[in-house]
């Protein structure tokens, strides 16, 4: 490591004279050696390798496996329906993950174009590219750091490095510093530059000692650029009910197989009433259905500001637990503000004009339109004369500064002499111990006293009680004189006015956003690279964290093993001066405990942990683009309430997509009832191939749709949050889809036996005609799709009824049922689709006996819940 070597070994080690620098030939040679100065991302992947990749998946090879066989028995027609919904589903993976993996681009752009450095003892100005370790890089204000630097010299240097550590002010620099200990945390570096960091003050000198991808920034970069493609619950969830699907299908044209063998039937009729079945079995719209209910989801969440970039993050949202949020920027304003003051008058009262206006005229800042420039403290200071009527560009024109001593790291003061209409007033700000000693007299109650011991103390004990709340403090004092003074003589028995307290302060409605988050059972862990102390004190405020012992720093991270740490990890809510490998171990341990984490974030520093997190959200006003890049939705207004308003519409997508997946299997269960006692009893099919896929991609799919975007439920961000190894089969939901398909199963059959007794044949019956079974099956056919219609009404909630929850509650689920009525009807009066799906029309007095059938399931399940209701009342 280099912050623990001096400055005459890293020069020696690194081979180069810092006032000379490199020679234009040793520069080429490292140039060859170490490669460019620019960070690399691994190879894109092709638009082919990406569609193929979205087809690794069990319910899709089964599809396309029905499709080959559709394609062998000549079905053309079954075989593009399924082939249009396996390609359309992979259309959509391609599309959101080409949006999706922008970081590691956002971070080569940040590397600053051009540098200057000392070559050939002359120095020039290059591009940042070309920087190679040895190199002697020259800094001042204004300038980005090209690479990771040794500091050797400087001047009340200060470089802002919120990217890297979320501190919002900017950091000292001391070349002279001499750091031991390997896991020193990059804010405590002060004799260390950091790649793409900017100076904000002061200048000096620093020596190249790491390029690319070995610096801070590269670290990060290889973080990003890791293949860690961990899958979401949903997904988890679908692949594993794909696989369940795919084995049962299989299975289940194995025993037709086998019985319809022993049962001596015609093996190309069984190889077709396999293919019914396994057409039965598989929801065919289910991928498809479930990629529109959360793009339609994606659409109401950017209404709320929450941009999402990959679907299904959209579920992930409802089973978050843990929040893990950066500090500055997002829990806080990311400006410092002056919320005390001290003058050692009474309490309560305002604070003096003479004290304010020697802040403001003691400063280089600007702030104008709402827009600051110079250092965030000066800033401050500068919006705190403001809101007392003190506008600096008024005081500046009205007392002219002449003189001044500027800042020093040493000195911790700084002091301007400005004309006024008697004559001259000195203006010094600084740190408070320095400034007490310089001073002789101090402004009480309005009137100059001698500054005592006693009075010291007094505001020495005042400014302690600030630091313990996290409050940076900056003094004030004055003294008039009749001449233009030396810099020197300034800063000599001055009238101490008092001092301040600032800080960057919470946003003001996080609050109530962390209140209904703890009520919701998410618990919100800060993790910033601040001082434990200001960290805590904002948690405090927050109600994140109730004392300090729920605090932990980096540097005891290290200390603890994993398993230490992971058993530790429960009881702590603040993470302070952490590095961004720090921020990536605790999102990591906290989800080795079965958690599911979402991390949010602006600054590069956090684009680790976003992209480690199951939902990683970025700030897009504020954030980075290498945030934005590595995270799975940003939130267009930076506001912490927005990840709550998120997570609430997480959860009803998720309960929305859970009652569109017991729907479909519920018909389809229905449907392998019937087929399967057709082929158990030696009874005719009910139903052919082409009449199950019409119902499973035509008159499901609506409905199925419609209950995707079901308003959620209101109590929502009341319950827990659900567990992500939950299955979509819990709490009866299995019971009740299993019970919904064996209704609807059963009534199609009844159907199909009231067709054929309506012409005098029986379900046994051989020789049956061919117009007989026609209407017989027409009649299986309406009952099997207007059951599913009606019983979608039912799916809506397992426990409150339709009418409690509103029969037009769901206008879209109503137009659904009808838009899927009149599809049914339009196939069985409209000739040409009569004939392809071989139906014909029925009588009047059969429609009223399959729409009676067909309400059967609705009116059991209503009936049901009543029941339940009624047990739990007594």
């Amino acid at each position: 490591m280099w912050h623990d070597k001096s400055t005459d070994t890293v020069l020696k080690e690194l081979e180069v004279n810092p006032d000379a620098g490199l020679t234009s030939q040793e520069a080429e040679a490292r140039l060859a050696k170490y490669g460019e100065n620019k960070l690399k991302g691994k190879p894109k992947k092709s638009l082919a390798a990406l569609f193929f990749s979205q087809l690794k998946d069990m319910l899709i090879y089964v599809l396309l496996g029905a499709a080959v066989i559709t394609l062998i028995v000549g079905e053309y027609v079954d075989a593009v329906i399924i082939l249009a919904v396996v390609f359309l589903n992979a259309a959509i993976g391609v599309f959101q993950e080409q949006k999706a993996e922008k970081a590691i681009e956002a971070l080569q752009q940040m590397t600053t174009p051009r540098t200057l450095v000392r070559r050939d003892g002359d120095i020039k100005e290059i591009d940042s590219v070309h920087v190679v370790p040895g190199d002697i890089v020259i800094l001042d204000a204004g300038r980005y750091i090209p690479a990771d630097l040794r500091l050797i010299s400087g001047a009340n240097l200060q470089i802002e490095e919120s990217a890297l550590t979320g501190e919002s002010v900017p950091s000292d620099k001391d070349p002279d510093a001499l750091l031991e200990g390997p896991k020193t945390p990059i804010g405590d570096m002060a004799n260390m530059a950091f790649m793409s960091t900017l100076v904000t003050y002061g200048r000096g000198e620093g020596v190249a000692v790491a390029t690319a991808m070995d610096t801070e920034m590269g670290k990060i970069a290889k973080i990003l650029d890791e293949d860690d493609q961990s899958m979401t619950p949903l997904q988890i969830k679908l692949e594993e009910l794909g696989k369940v699907l795919g084995y049962i299908a299989i299975g289940i044209c194995v025993v037709i197989f086998i019985i319809g063998l022993l049962q001596g039937r015609d093996l190309f009729e069984l190889f077709l009433t396999s293919i019914s079945l396994a057409v039965a079995a598989i929801p065919e719209g289910l991928p498809a259905i479930v990629a529109i209910v959360l793009a339609l989801g994606v659409t109401r969440m950017s209404k709320l500001n929450a941009i999402v970039k990959k679907l299904p993050a959209v579920e992930t949202l409802g089973s978050v637990n843990i929040i893990c949020s950066d500090k500055t920027g997002t829990l806080t304003q990311n400006k410092m503000t002056v919320v005390k003051h001290y003058t050692a008058a009474p309490l309560g009262e305002e604070p003096p004009v003479e004290m304010i206006k020697t802040f403001v005229l003691c400063s280089d800042a600007t702030f104008e339109e709402g827009q600051g420039t110079g250092d965030p403290t000066e800033i401050a200071l500068v919006v705190y004369g403001q809101q007392h009527n003190l506008m600096k560009k008024s005081l500046e024109a009205e007392y002219k500064r002449v003189a001044e001593k500027p800042f020093d790291s040493d000195r911790k003061l700084m002091s301007t002499l400005n004309q006024t209409r008697k004559g001259y007033r000195v203006h010094t700000k600084g740190a408070i111990d320095q400034l007490l000693k310089v001073s002789a007299t101090a402004v009480v109650n309005g009137e100059v006293v001698p500054l005592t011991e006693e009075l010291k103390q007094q505001y020495l004990q005042a400014a302690e009680a600030m630091s313990d709340d996290a409050l940076r403090v900056l003094a004030a004092a004055f003294k008039d004189t009749e001449a233009v003074i030396s810099p020197d003589e300034m800063e000599k028995d001055l009238t101490f006015l008092g001092f301040v307290g600032m800080i960057d302060p919470p946003r003001l409605e996080v609050k109530d956003s962390i209140r209904e988050a703890k009520l919701a059972g998410i618990t919100p862990i800060m993790i910033t690279g601040d001082h434990r102390n200001t960290a805590v004190a904002i948690a405090k405020e927050l109600e994140i964290a109730a004392s300090i012992d729920q605090s932990m720093t980096g540097a005891e991270i290290d200390e603890l093993s994993d398993e230490e740490f992971a058993r530790r990890i429960q009881n702590i809510r603040v993470f302070a001066r952490v590095s961004p490998e720090h921020k990536v171990k605790i999102v990591k341990a906290f989800k080795a405990q079965g958690n599911v984490v979402s991390m949010t974030g602006d600054g590069v520093n956090d684009a680790p942990s976003l992209k480690s997190a199951d939902i990683g959200v970025a700030m897009g006003i504020t954030g980075t683009d290498v945030s934005k890049g590595a995270s799975d939705m940003i939130l267009t207004d930076d506001n912490f309430t927005t990840i709550v308003k998120a997570i609430r519409e997480g959860r009803n997508i998720y309960a929305n997509i859970r009652k569109t997946v017991t729907f479909l299997l519920s018909c389809n269960f229905g449907e392998i009832v019937a087929i399967l006692a057709s082929i158990i009893f030696f009874w005719p099919l009910p139903l052919l191939a082409t009449q199950i896929l019409w119902i499973n991609l035509v008159t499901d799919t609506l409905p199925a749709i419609a209950l995707g975007v079901d308003p959620g439920e209101k109590d929502v961000m009341k319950r827990k949050p659900r567990d992500p190894k939950e299955s979509f089969f819990s709490k009866g939901v299995a019971t009740q889809a299993v019970l919904g398909g064996l209704l609807i199963g059963t009534l199609t059959l009844v159907a199909f036996y009231l067709g054929l007794r309506e012409h005098g044949y029986s379900l046994g019956a051989g020789s049956i005609p061919e117009d007989v079974m026609t209407y017989a099956r027409t009649m299986a056919f309406v009952v099997l799709a207007a059951s599913q219609l009606f019983y979608s009404f039912a799916k809506r909630s397992s426990t409150k009824s339709i009418f409690e929850l509103g029969l037009f509650s769901n206008k879209f689920l109503v137009l659904a049922v009808l838009a899927g009525f009149a599809l049914q009807f339009a196939s069985i009066t409209i000739p040409f689709l009569a004939d392809a799906f071989k139906v014909q029309n029925l009588s009047l007095a059969d429609w009223g006996i399959v729409i009676a059938l067909a309400l059967v399931p609705l009116c059991v399940n209503e009936l049901i819940k009543l029941g339940k209701k009624l047990l739990a009342r007594n």
